[in-house]
């Protein structure tokens, strides 16, 4: 269903994307993308996240504002990350050596000779460096000289803040000629700043943390965190093991109310699985694929009671934060109601998604439930290209209770799987795709427990950028189209759209047979073929997402803290409905901080 919005409701769509309290995923900076070159900025709304301003600091610089776009860079690592986002387009500081590395892993395959495979490995990289080269011009090198002779910190701090990604400052230095600027009398703290930074005289936050904690002082330790305390939150479950649970929560306690929500419910959702001896995690590094870490080792030195005991200190401390916080927030409202999907409907917390959905809007770990008695998977790619080789590949995946089974190119027929055929040549601009039919009763007969989609890069290189895949009801027959569209697109459940990236695999849901749902989630693997995942890895990724804040748990606390009667009807003072949860940016601005 489509509704109409006025150009109100656009409006206030662009100011909760620009207030989000979390990260916006591949799709909301799209549309903030849009929005931006069509609508005038509002200079009223605060920008919560870092990365969101990168978007708005390119508008600035696009308008000639220079002075604007100042405002919103706060230290020499956003301005970093905005000059990294105009070269690679990647809003998080990936390394070039990662984006090297991940190119060259792409360009293997598995059917060429050792000499071809070195040709080409070589080409890669060479490819590869090129397209990381820095080149700026003269007016790009004095804009930045001015930002960071703008700065506030003095040169000690501002080199202390580059020295984590040293490596990259050392090329931008070079390639903006920020030497020769230094030289002029009005850029007299950036010459200081680069004097200090190429001697290196000056002291490194992390580094003296360090150092008191491999020497276990546990007050200068925590003394040196309180100043940070996010880093204080990300590092709280370690220096617990490390520490001690008492000594390290009554230090954090005494900076809690300084620590974003996000991070504060991120800890209160996480904490079972960390502190559960023998629980692996999943962890995606930036630029890389989803990797699995084993637990702790310093779990060992503590009895199961002692774990539980933590579990249990770091949930409540966190949770009375916030009641503390959301009771902080006058409100003349005595009712509240709860739409009960919204206890599906997870938090947009971490787990922030590479590709754009052009439907609405999901978050990882939502399930839509199965229509009909069938579901039918589809990839497009290929339109708007010439005709060449490009050999996208469509698979799922079936776990049973001992055993696993592939439906792919290889093996068109599995059990309740179905694949359309392989597909290497697409024709001329109109694209190819492909399909696998699953039949939920033959899945059911035959005791499948999961059934887990993917798509794989055969050809040389990471996935396609104008690819497409998701999922749709197969109660209607299928129509060939004459765009080369093989679908009804009103049948279509869930759908999503690579535009870049480093992937050659990519996981973009899991049909849980019992439930008769699918859970829609992102996770990036290495490998070619659909073998070459692993599915622990994915195992591990939704037990995560299952231990997710669910939005209807997040209203609850809120109405416990502002003595808010829950009612079943929508005639309340607060109604929050699943339309509403639509719009995750909105939703995190119940995030107080």
């Amino acid at each position: 269903m489509l509704d109409l919005w006025q150009e109100a409701d656009v409006a206030n769509f662009l100011r909760d994307l620009l207030a989000s309290k979390t990260a916006l995923d591949a799709t909301q900076a799209d549309s903030l993308r849009q929005l931006l070159a069509e609508l005038p900025l509002p200079t009223e709304v605060p920008i919560a996240m870092k990365e969101t301003r990168l978007a708005v600091v390119d508008t600035y610089v696009q308008l000639g504002q220079l002075e604007r776009a100042q405002t919103l860079l706060a230290t020499p690592t956003d301005i970093l990350r905005y000059l990294w986002y105009k070269k690679t387009g990647f809003a998080q500081l990936v390394e070039p050596k990662v984006i090297r590395r991940r190119k060259q892993k792409n360009a293997r395959t598995i059917v060429w000779t050792v000499d071809r495979q070195a040709q080409t490995q070589a080409q890669t990289q060479e490819q590869a460096r090129a397209d990381l080269q820095l080149k700026y011009s003269r007016r790009e090198a004095a804009m930045v000289a001015t930002w960071l002779n703008t700065l506030p910190q003095s040169p000690a701090q501002l080199c202390e803040m580059m020295h984590p990604k040293r490596g990259m400052w050392v090329r931008f230095i070079r390639a903006l000629r920020l030497a020769e600027y230094s030289q002029r009398p009005t850029l007299a703290k950036l010459r200081e700043t680069l004097d200090v930074f190429y001697n290196q005289t000056y002291e490194v936050w992390q580094g003296r943390v360090n150092h008191f904690r491999l020497r276990a002082e546990a007050e200068p330790t925590f003394a040196l965190l309180k100043q940070r305390p996010g880093l204080f939150a990300r590092s709280l479950f370690a220096n617990m093991l490390w520490f001690g649970a008492e000594p390290t929560v009554a230090a954090f306690a005494e900076v809690l109310d300084q620590v974003p929500a996000r991070l504060v419910f991120t800890l209160a959702m996480y904490a079972e699985d960390y502190f559960t001896p023998g629980t692996k995690r999943v962890v995606k590094p930036l630029g890389g694929g989803s990797k699995q870490l084993k637990a702790n080792r310093l779990l060992n030195n503590y009895s199961s009671e002692q774990l539980h005991a933590m579990q249990a200190a770091v949930v409540d401390l966190c949770l009375l934060a916030m009641q503390r916080r959301f009771a902080a927030q006058p409100t003349p409202h005595r009712t509240m109601y709860i739409d009960p999907a919204l206890f599906k409907l997870p938090v947009a917390i971490g787990d922030r998604s590479d590709t754009v959905q052009d439907l609405p809007a999901a978050l990882m770990g939502t399930r839509f439930g199965v229509e009909g008695d069938g579901v039918r998977l589809f990839m497009q790619w290929g339109v708007g290209l010439p005709a060449q080789h490009i050999d996208m590949d469509l698979s799922c995946t079936v776990a049973y209770a001992t055993k696993t089974a592939h439906c792919s190119f290889s093996q068109l027929v599995a059990t309740g799987c179905k694949h359309s055929g392989d597909i290497q040549y697409i024709p001329d601009q109109v694209g190819t795709a492909e399909y696998i039919e699953l039949d939920l009763s033959a899945l059911q007969q035959a005791q499948a427990q999961y059934v887990t989609f993917t798509c794989n890069a055969y050809t040389s290189g990471a996935l396609s950028p104008n690819l497409t895949v998701g999922w749709m009801s197969s109660q209607h027959p299928m129509r060939i189209s004459n765009s080369g569209v093989a679908y009804d697109p009103s049948c279509v459940q869930h759908q999503m759209r690579v535009t870049q990236g480093l992937s050659k695999g990519l996981v973009f849901g899991v049909l849980d047979v019992v439930q008769r749902e699918i859970i829609w989630l992102e996770m990036a693997f290495q490998g070619q073929l659909v073998q070459n995942l692993k599915l622990a890895n994915v195992q591990t990724l939704l037990r995560k997402l299952e231990s997710k804040l669910s939005i209807g748990q997040l209203l609850t606390v809120k109405a416990q803290a502002q003595q808010l009667a829950l009612v079943e009807t929508p005639e309340a003072d607060e109604v929050y409905t699943a339309a509403w949860a639509q719009n995750t940016a909105a939703v995190t601005q119940l995030l107080i901080d």
